[in-house]
């Protein structure tokens, strides 16, 4: 039979998209198939209120992307470039606000106001958080070996993990425990005292997740957003792509077709054709076919290995873990453009470390908790948690002169919402929300031009998020790690040979990481 590939990809998302180019880097002929009309996944700009507004749909920062892919796809001379994202304002209805710049001595003189003792405790927690990303960093970058495996070549990746784990004391061993296991209001309440700065630290704990902050776990979900670069070890530095987050994933596209790699859009899967329990190629939906020995999957994988597969191909064990997999989200992203910046009350004016960081609408750990509780009761949050965010602060690309983009992340509505589209709900959300913005800051109501609802509905029926969840699953402790995405199945294989898994639910996805494409890339340049 003729190959017509050496690979095919399967998704066009970040993952898919960096696996392809390094490929293709490296002498592979490699073609990505894309189901939608534009590659970038979830990490997509696009134009829902004509061209002259770029809207980032869903992911809207980047940080956690390790620096080799941008060395090894050269990204920077395709165009992309990223600005960087200043720390968090709080505004409250009381007239006080909280500004976490980076500068300690300034942040620390604000978080005074609220409580001396959290004002000394920062620099503490910070150095506590870092400490823990230096030895967890490069374990986002670890294969996971087959834990209880019996197989000598387990048992010697067993081992060699464990030597990567020697320089851990019992100390540090048992920080990590707390961090895999603890709530982040159980283990943010051992620092802090104040609401305000509560409310605030334990946002990263909740993002995208189905879980409120008293929810175990919790407190890993806060660490993996702040691990950040992790081929330095160093925490995370958010910031905003130029062009979007589209911006970020053109340029990876283009990066990949100057190896060579080839793209084609509108491809929908229906079929990845095995025989003899190999791979053999891609069937897709309008009838045409591609061959090829290797197949990278990037999509969820619910679709990838529920769907795309023939019944009988995988472990009746593997498939029920599938089956069994969370992927709950009820999450909401709403997108507004604006005929103007929003003018705080407590802050008057404009403020590039207010308008170029995240605006953040929390008052307590307990209003986070309470709004979760509303989602878990079957109602959409009476007062919902808000990231804010303006990128066109900076990149003046996103709008006409004058006018901005507005992107808000919001959470929760219930996780059921995923079956039906529940827009009225969703509209009476979101005017909550943009009165409670209103009520901050005077006239930000009268200033959006366009808005955009984006429930979980919308997520996996446009974008292939099953259950909305933007990670591709639960960052739960039953799905990390050498769980992800199921018990002997965490290296990237699967039990079709030459089918490999780098969607978002393998061990160090989550976020617009890279790190699953990057890990099959170098198996199979390593291995061709």
């Amino acid at each position: 039979m003729k190959l017509d590939y050496d690979v095919i990809v399967v998704g066009g998302g970040h993952n898919g998209l960096i696996a392809a180019g390094l490929l293709a880097k490296y002498g592979s002929h490699v073609m990505v198939l894309e189901k939608r009309p534009e590659v970038g996944g979830a990490a997509v700009t696009e134009h829902p209120w004509g061209p002259n507004y770029k809207v980032t749909s869903l992911s809207y920062v980047v940080s956690l992307m390790p620096p080799t892919v941008l060395r090894e796809l050269e990204l920077e001379r395709f165009g992309y470039y990223v600005y960087p994202q200043h720390g968090y304002f709080v505004p409250y209805a009381d007239g006080r606000y909280l500004q976490m710049s980076e500068d300690r001595l300034e942040r620390r003189r604000h978080v005074s106001q609220f409580s001396s003792k959290d004002a000394l405790a920062l620099d503490r927690w910070d150095d506590w958080l870092a400490e823990l990303g230096r030895s967890l960093g490069p374990l986002l970058m670890a294969v996971p070996p087959r834990l209880g495996s019996k197989r000598p070549s387990d048992l010697l990746d067993m081992v060699r993990f464990a030597w990567k784990l020697r320089g851990w004391n019992t100390q540090r061993v048992g920080d990590v425990t707390r961090l895999f296991t603890m709530s982040v209001a159980d283990l943010l309440e051992e620092f802090f005292e104040s609401p305000q700065v509560l409310g605030i630290k334990s946002v990263s704990g909740i993002i995208g997740t189905w879980a409120g902050p008293r929810s175990p776990g919790t407190a890993y979900v806060m660490a993996h957003h702040k691990i950040g670069d992790v081929g330095d070890g160093q925490m995370g530095s958010w910031g905003f792509p130029r062009g979007g987050m589209g911006g970020a994933t053109q340029a990876m596209r283009r990066a990949a077709e100057a190896f060579g790699c080839q793209f084609l859009t509108g491809a929908e899967v229906a079929r990845v054709t095995t025989r003899g329990g190999r791979v053999t190629g891609v069937a897709l939906r309008d009838g045409r076919t591609f061959n090829a020995p290797k197949v990278i999957t990037t999509v969820h994988p619910k679709i990838a290995f529920l769907e795309h597969l023939e019944a009988g191909q995988l472990p009746e064990s593997l498939v029920q873990r599938l089956q069994a997999w969370k992927t709950r989200s009820g999450t909401v992203k709403i997108n507004l453009a604006l005929d103007r910046l929003p003018e705080f009350r407590c802050k008057p004016g404009y403020d590039v470390q207010v308008h170029g960081g995240t605006i953040v609408l929390v008052d307590s750990l307990d209003q986070l908790e309470t709004a979760f509780q509303d989602a878990v009761a079957g109602q959409a949050a009476r007062q919902p948690f808000v990231d804010m965010c303006l990128p066109s602060v900076f990149d003046d690309s996103l709008a006409p002169a004058g006018h901005h983009i507005a992107s808000l992340f919001t959470q929760w509505v219930p996780h059921q919402f995923v079956g039906q589209p529940h827009r009225h709900e969703l509209e009476q959300y979101a005017d909550r929300i943009i009165a409670r913005l209103d009520s901050l800051a005077p006239g930000f109501a009268s200033s959006i031009l366009h808005r955009q609802i984006i429930g979980p509905y919308e997520m996996e029926r446009d974008y292939g998020l099953i259950g909305g969840n933007i990670f591709h699953g639960e960052l739960s402790l039953n799905q990390l790690f050498h769980m992800r995405p199921a018990p002997g199945w965490a290296q990237f294989e699967t039990p079709v040979r030459g089918l490999y898994n780098a969607s978002s639910a393998t061990h160090g996805g989550g976020g617009v990481t890279g790190i699953p494409g990057l890990q099959v890339a170098r198996h199979l340049i390593k291995t061709p």
